[in-house]
């Protein structure tokens, strides 16, 4: 078993230093991943009016980085190059820039996992503040939980129930309008916007996608990161093809100390799961890497693990491993999981 931390054999006040500063962090983790969330909700937001990333249906012209990106058609057209100037442009300009991009973002989930969902996409990043509002309306992460999900501090109010609602729906509508820049010129969508001269196939995309994202956060958001998100879909897969990858491991042998997991720390009866009342895709981070196929390495877990045994002054009990020492969590895991079977 790998050893995921030194054991404290210091005086209790050197113990609760110790831990302390480990908990302190893992918060400072969660300031840093909310700062990359932010800024690039705020890239994904702004990147078509800025011409960073947009494909204009009205001219067919892609755009990136502010130029124009073309792979030499019209000029193959118009005379001007071969149709072997015109493959090579194919090759440098298209083919192996998108392989070179696709190998880079699978690499890092090949070693890291989701780490793009947990601290970068916007999706997410929406996810987690449905999340919130709806656990403060009825005391759930999603409405079909057969029971509430206990968080300490919390007591579930009606009066959320509205803002839930109009975060899907005013959700939604970013959603679909952005979308739309992304297809059309951003200063011509948001001119009819404000102007109320929308044509009829604009509004009629901004009905549906409004309609469509918001039934989706409300109903779905859950399901679609999981299995409807292509991009997540495959950082799973190569993140689960590496038995070395970046996994949440579990001090199986201090299993016991879970059990007055939040007791200490919220002055909340002992409910032995803060872990699992604050993932926000409704895992169990202690339980083996195959039933962690959605983690999006947020690391709340590790917060909440730390701040809950700090409390008591004990390490925390889950930790990130990778490479070598991950392999053997990993092996472990698969020698033990017979035994749960049984």
């Amino acid at each position: 078993m790998v050893t995921m931390y030194p054991k404290v054999t210091a005086t209790p006040s050197n113990a609760a230093t110790d831990t302390g500063a480990t908990a302190r962090r893992t918060a400072r983790l969660q300031v840093w991943r909310r700062r990359t969330q932010m800024g690039f909700f705020g890239l994904f937001l702004l990147a078509p009016a800025l011409n960073l990333l947009r494909f204009d249906l009205y001219e067919a012209q892609l755009w990136l980085l502010g130029q124009r990106w073309t792979l030499g058609i019209d000029d193959l057209v118009a005379g001007h190059i071969s149709a072997t100037q015109a493959g090579w442009n194919l090759v440098w300009r298209a083919l192996l820039p998108l392989l070179a991009l696709v190998a880079v973002f699978l690499g890092v989930a090949y070693r890291y996992g989701r780490v793009y969902c947990g601290w970068l996409c916007p999706h997410f990043s929406m996810v987690e503040g449905i999340n919130h509002l709806l656990h403060r309306a009825c005391g759930k992460l999603s409405l079909w939980d057969a029971v509430p999900t206990p968080r300490p501090g919390t007591t579930p109010q009606s009066g959320w129930w509205p803002l839930f609602a109009l975060s899907c729906v005013l959700g939604g509508f970013v959603w679909a309008i952005t979308l739309l820049t992304y297809l059309l010129p951003p200063d011509t969508i948001l001119g009819n916007l404000v102007a109320g001269t929308l044509t009829p196939n604009q509004f009629r995309f901004l009905a549906i996608g409004t309609a469509v994202f918001a039934a989706e956060f409300a109903f779905a958001r859950h399901l679609f990161c999981r299995f409807g998100c292509a991009v997540g879909l495959f950082q799973s897969l190569a993140w689960m093809a590496n038995p070395r990858g970046m996994v949440v491991a579990f001090d199986r042998p201090r299993a016991r100390d879970c059990k007055s997991c939040q007791s200490e720390h919220s002055g909340a009866p002992a409910l032995g799961s803060a872990c699992d009342s604050v993932c926000p895709m409704r895992l169990q981070p202690r339980t083996v890497k195959r039933r962690m196929f959605s983690c999006v390495q947020c690391g709340q877990c590790l917060t909440a693990c730390d701040a809950t045994q700090t409390a008591q002054r004990r390490t925390p009990t889950l930790q990130w491993q990778i490479g070598e020492a991950a392999l053997r969590e990993t092996l472990r895991q698969r020698r033990e999981a017979p035994q749960e079977k049984h």
